[in-house]
């Protein structure tokens, strides 16, 4: 997966790394060393209300990272803290569901039915703990997963794939601070991994401006992630204000059209995803050009000390 505005030069950059080109916080986004949290960033200013209000809810204690890029060029319109790497709850099953997509692609998946086991309880988000079909295909469970978070569902299908699998495609991706770290449980002890997963907000966005362009493996996964999580119900967070159908968004509404990701918990709140359509030029073209689809992150919660990345996040306090 690779940047398209990337600078032609003989030395390959890594995936992630915005071309330096003076757009607001730019910089590795997978780059290596520890994020302090010191509110690095910036934004042009289409964003400034939006600065404004993470401050004050920075102010207030939380710890605050949010990301926008435009998908089309690769331009960073709002980076603050992009690079802190925070839990983001269920929001790494957008990684599971990668992998699952790209299994069944390849054929090691193919119409499986997964038992539900006892193994996979939780009693979390989600439909298949209330229904009565104990077993479902591998696909109709990624759609559980897309649409509601389903916990169980998440759960069988990690269990299926492997975390192991779910970690090796991540990386392959060039995506190094973001990863799903744990199954979904109903209590954590303190053996288990602080949280189901973490992310950077900066790698988010890139990692949704590559399903949006097709580049997550190829176009045939990306689409059938994408199609996924575009049933997802849940748009409380900033997909709420675009005014959109909760239960039925996939099709443009107002010229707009949004997938949008979210995952929460105990003193967090994290979104990611892509908005796209004729609509989105007409939001932001007070100061100028925006191709129409922008790929955006966001997270926040309790502050607390931020993860040093995924390796090693087993046993370690929850921050908050």
């Amino acid at each position: 997966m690779t940047e398209p505005d990337a600078p032609h030069s003989s030395r390959r950059r890594r995936p992630g790394r915005p071309a330096d080109d003076g757009s607001a916080g730019n910089g590795p986004v997978g780059g290596g060393g520890r994020s302090r949290g010191k509110h690095r960033g910036g934004a042009d200013e289409r964003f400034t209300a939006t600065t404004q209000a993470l401050g004050t809810i920075a102010q207030d204690g939380a710890g605050v990272s949010a990301s926008i890029i435009d998908t089309s060029t690769g331009r960073a319109l709002l980076a603050i803290d992009d690079r802190l790497v925070q839990p983001v709850s269920g929001l790494g099953r957008v990684l599971l569901l990668i992998e699952v997509a790209a299994q069944l692609e390849d054929g090691r998946l193919h119409g499986d039915r997964l038992q539900r086991m006892a193994r996979d309880t939780a009693t979390g988000a989600g439909l298949w703990q209330f229904l009565q079909e104990p077993t479902m295909q591998v696909s109709d469970l990624a759609t559980l997963v897309g649409a509601t978070a389903d916990a169980w569902a998440t759960n069988a299908l990690l269990t299926t794939v492997g975390i192991d699998a779910v970690r090796a495609r991540a990386e392959s991706l060039g995506v190094e601070r973001s990863a799903l770290i744990d199954r979904v449980r109903d209590r954590r002890g303190p053996d288990d991994a602080p949280d189901v997963s973490v992310a950077a907000s900066g790698e988010l966005s890139w990692l949704f401006r590559g399903l949006a362009l097709g580049e997550v493996v190829d176009q045939t996964v990306s689409n059938r992630v994408l199609g996924w999580l575009s049933l997802a119900a849940d748009l409380s967070l900033v997909a709420g204000s675009f005014g959109l159908d909760p239960l039925a968004h996939r099709a443009l509404d107002h010229g707009l059209q949004s997938v949008a990701v979210t995952g929460s918990g105990p003193g967090i709140r994290a979104e990611a995803g892509v908005l796209r359509g004729a609509g989105v030029v007409g939001l932001l073209r007070r100061h100028g050009p925006v191709r129409g689809r922008l790929a955006a992150a966001a997270t926040g919660g309790r502050r607390g000390a931020p993860h040093d990345g995924h390796r090693g996040a087993r046993g370690r306090a929850h921050p908050g």
